[in-house]
């Protein structure tokens, strides 16, 4: 991991708002991850869950999250609720760095804040995917796929 100067998630606001959208993963990685704009775009349709914030080493953006937070997962009324990680976009240049991992433990850092017991997360099975990030965190997978993708989920209790 590279020394880093001051992480932290800033909220997207009209002023980064241009830096959060030139945040670019690998080409080859594009296939597992939307790009920020369609991220952006479902935020603002979900406006109720989603948490997109954008991560910074000092000035610099190197990726940007967003999480789902008390999210009716089946979209049937709340039958079931869950919070989570929805994307995770690390700058090509700035991947295995730590940044991953810093995102991920602040997103599980607001879920417990937030009474959460459990942490979810979905990913796209393939080479260049993210699925040994996640189960080296600890990730489990809990035998869901949803849209193609497999469900995770870390026990926060």
């Amino acid at each position: 991991m590279t020394k880093t100067t001051g992480l932290r998630l800033e909220e997207i606001t009209p002023k980064n708002l241009d830096t959060a959208l030139g945040v670019r993963v690998r080409p080859d990685q594009e296939f597992a991850v939307a790009p920020v704009v369609k991220s952006l775009a479902e935020a603002y349709v979900h406006s109720g869950s989603a948490w997109p914030r954008l991560i910074m080493d000092g000035d610099r953006a190197v990726g940007f999250l967003m999480a789902f937070l008390d999210a009716d997962w089946h979209e049937d009324g709340g039958s079931v609720v869950r919070s989570g990680l929805w994307r995770l976009n690390i700058a090509a240049g700035e991947q295995g760095k730590g940044y991953g991992r810093f995102a991920v433990e602040s997103v599980a850092a607001e879920i417990r804040a937030r009474g959460g017991k459990e942490f979810h997360v979905t990913w796209h099975p393939g080479e260049h995917g993210p699925e040994g990030f996640y189960l080296g965190l600890g990730f489990r997978e809990n035998g869901e796929v949803v849209e193609g993708e497999t469900v995770g989920v870390l026990d926060l209790a």
